[in-house]
């Protein structure tokens, strides 16, 4: 019997505290629906930087993942140069694929390339042979480009020198600018839910204070206003994901049906779209407490 004793007030507590915030919700009705519409506003914008961040990294990822080193060798190198050099190509720290070009296969391609204007060059070809080498990381393309310049049966090393070391100060500031705009919004959206909240205690400031006078505690007076901001921060990220969800899957249905954008396309993964709604309805949850939390703690100050 004594153990049911605290599960019975837990309950009665809990069930008071969901009365106390629909009657709330009903009561401030107007204040509700301005609530849930700053939340869904505000992680409605965070949702679609977010989804700007991912496409942008994963543009940069593309870009760099096209980033590959050629490395040519000395026309007179002989086929046990060929062997060594992609045994020590193989060696190097970084490198994960290696493609062996012959001068054959190079003049074949040019052909394409450049068609009647190799016309000739079959007897007298002047392409060396070359090597196509990828590392795991395009930081790493500099670094084995240099160590690969160095062995004796290499001529030339060609790799984008000066555009790729562009190209990876930007994609790092793409990056570092996202995670501190994700942060930033996150940030207002949580001051301006607050701010929200804060109105709606500020008129039921005499009801608080009158229940401080009888000795309720901080806990039991915060309780229904945690829960109805709870509340109002999980309907507006649900309204949040719904909107930003459709209409990124509409947006890139017609991006990869566009003709001029078929470079790129945009990520739709199940994936994404999980962790986005899930993470959005976890951050309307807390920033809807957060808010009363921070909203409530000068009026229990009685």
């Amino acid at each position: 019997m004594r153990k049911g004793v605290p599960t019975a007030v837990a309950f009665k507590t809990l069930a008071y505290y969901c009365s106390e915030a629909a009657r709330s919700l009903l009561r401030n009705s107007w204040f509700a629906i301005s609530s849930v519409g700053i939340v869904a506003v505000s992680l409605i914008i965070l949702g679609v930087s977010v989804l700007l961040v991912v496409n942008a990294n994963s543009l940069a990822a593309s870009v760099e993942s096209d980033v590959e080193i050629t490395v040519f060798m000395k026309n007179e190198a002989s086929e046990r140069q060929v062997d060594e050099l992609r045994k020590r190509l193989k060696e190097l720290d970084g490198v994960q694929e290696i493609s062996f070009i012959s001068r054959e296969e190079g003049l074949a391609s040019m052909r394409e390339s450049l068609g009647d204007v190799v016309e000739g060059m079959e007897e007298n070809n002047p392409l060396p042979h070359a090597f196509r080498v990828k590392t795991r990381n395009a930081d790493q393309v500099p670094v084995v480009a240099l160590q690969a310049e160095r062995f004796i049966e290499v001529d030339k090393v060609r790799y984008g020198q000066g555009f790729v070391e562009r190209l990876l100060s930007i994609t790092a500031w793409v990056r570092l600018a996202g995670v501190f705009g994700v942060a930033l919004l996150t940030a207002s959206a949580i001051f301006l839910i607050a701010s929200t909240i804060r109105l709606s205690v500020y008129a039921r400031h005499k009801e608080i204070n009158i229940m401080k006078f009888l000795g309720a505690t901080n806990w039991f007076v915060r309780g229904p206003f945690v829960l109805e901001g709870m509340f109002l921060g999980f309907i507006g990220a649900l309204l949040a994901a719904t909107v930003v969800i459709f209409s990124y899957q509409a947006l890139a249905a017609r991006v990869s049906a566009s003709i001029s954008l078929s470079f790129f396309n945009l990520v739709t993964n199940n994936g994404l779209f999980l962790q986005l709604t899930v993470g959005l309805l976890v951050l309307g949850l807390f920033i809807g407490a957060l808010g009363s939390f921070i909203s409530l703690r000068r009026h229990l100050e009685v």
